[in-house]
Order: structure tokens, then sequence, then C-alpha cells
């Protein structure tokens, strides 16, 4: 394995993805943010997906089969719970709403968001007293 030595850091581009840690897909924070949007209304899979994007969390719309995966998941395991919706035109729609448990386990994700939180900001704050500068991320 080769040493890297301070040369290195220079040729470095920090906005690429050199870590190939993924900036489009974190699965697993999926579930937080369909809980989040069911604590604000009931809804159905396409209209979590439009909400869900709204919190810019990814540069891309999420995953379609990671949604309904997810889904189907939560609600095995009693956060949310769903009934068709026959009501309106076209074709019938499930209709998801969080439960009681999936509120204690949207609070538990919120606690274990701050904290990861917390972790970010003190290793931000360390590579910048290395660095001297401050990422900004890109505006689209």
């Amino acid at each position: 394995m080769r040493k890297s030595n301070s040369s290195d850091s220079k040729k470095v581009n920090p906005d690429s993805n050199i870590c190939g840690c993924s900036e489009q897909r974190a699965p697993r924070f999926i579930q937080p943010f369909v809980l989040l949007v069911l604590k604000g209304k009931e809804s159905y899979g396409y209209e979590l997906i439009e909400k869900i994007s709204e919190f810019r969390f990814h540069d891309s719309p999420p995953d379609v089969g990671a949604i309904y995966r997810n889904l189907r998941n939560m609600e095995k395991e009693g956060w949310v719970k769903s009934k068709w919706d026959t009501k309106k035109g076209g074709p019938a729609k499930r209709i998801y709403k969080i439960t009681p448990l999936g509120e204690k386990i949207l609070h538990g994700w919120a606690i274990t968001l701050r904290k990861r939180r917390e972790a970010l900001d003190h290793f931000l704050k360390h590579y910048h007293n290395h660095y001297g500068k401050v990422l900004n991320p890109k505006k689209k």
C-alpha cells in the first residue's frame, strides 16, 4: 500500500467522490423520511416519493422499489398500516398511515440523526481545521 503525502491532497478534486461513498443512495434513511411524511398525513407510494424528494437529501428521486420494499417491511413491523383507496377515479391506491409504534420509531430516528449530525459536525470542524476551507455544496 502506497503512503500518501501532503502533495497528494492537492491533486484531489473536492467535488469528486473519491471516497466511494454514495451521495445518491442511503437506503436506511428512507425509513425516517417516510415516517415523517406519514406523520403529516396518510399517503400513497408515489406521493411519498414526491414528498421525500422535497427534503433534497438526494440529488435524484428515491428509488421507487426501495420505497415500496421499506413500506412493506415497515407494515410487517407494525410501524405503518395501509388500506386500499378505491373512492377516487382511476386505479385503487394503497394508502399508508403511521401507527403509534411508527411514531416511537420516528422519535428514535430523530435522536439517532441528531447524534450523527453532531458527529458529522465534529468531523467537519476537524477537517476545516486541517484544510482551512469550507466545503460549498453544488447549487442546483
